[in-house]
């Protein structure tokens, strides 16, 4: 059974709509997205709804999870993965389990992700990490200084830690705008990166 078809439960705007309402840099912004992705996010046509805040949202996604930091971008992906599934959030597990699959050329790391982190071969690095992003989404008032110990020991330096708090925040929030509007991924997003690299390289020759 297909996914409801729709951006989100709200009103989305059209092209139409986005070509009056957007201003010249945002409607750059879209376009390198289509250019560079093959589509545009729902998230942003969602957000477009308030251009305002659309703008908010796409400087901090950006620095957030493309600016530089000692993690890795697989690595944000991989804790936004495990967020956005302990919230049961449709829209980021599809969208960012497909980011988990692209950057690892490991399809099957993205599912075990996606239903749960510890059934995966995780470093110790990444172990602590997600266990860090799954406590603090699911019992945050618990969060002390044995788990940032627990990163320390890990490896991560007193500012990867703050970029994991911040990163785990920022898809605790953006989970529950998209449940409570009731978002839905593109459906692109479902079939891609499927197969390791070298697999799909094999059924081209």
């Amino acid at each position: 059974m297909p996914q409801p078809d729709r951006v989100m439960a709200l009103p989305a705007p059209d092209d139409a709509k986005l070509s009056r309402t957007l201003d010249e840099g945002m409607k750059k912004y879209f376009q390198i997205c289509r250019e560079k992705l093959g589509l545009l996010p729902n998230v942003l046509r969602a957000y477009a709804f308030r251009p305002a805040k659309l703008k908010t949202f796409v400087s901090f996604y950006n620095e957030l999870m493309l600016g530089d930091s000692g993690l890795s971008k697989l690595e944000r992906e991989m804790i936004a993965v495990v967020v956005s599934s302990t919230n049961h959030c449709f829209y980021c597990i599809a969208a960012h389990g497909q980011a988990v699959r692209e950057l690892s050329n490991d399809p099957e790391l993205g599912e075990m992700l996606a239903a749960n982190y510890r059934v995966a071969n995780l470093t110790p690095r990444h172990r602590a990490m997600l266990d860090f992003a799954y406590k603090l989404t699911i019992r945050p008032a618990e969060v002390d200084a044995v788990d940032r110990a627990a990163l320390k020991k890990a490896g991560f330096k007193p500012a990867d830690i703050f970029d994991i708090a911040d990163t785990v925040g920022f898809y605790n929030m953006s989970n529950r705008v998209a449940i409570a509007l009731d978002m839905m991924p593109n459906r692109e997003y479902h079939a891609r990166n499927r197969a390791p690299a070298k697999l799909v390289r094999k059924k081209t020759k």
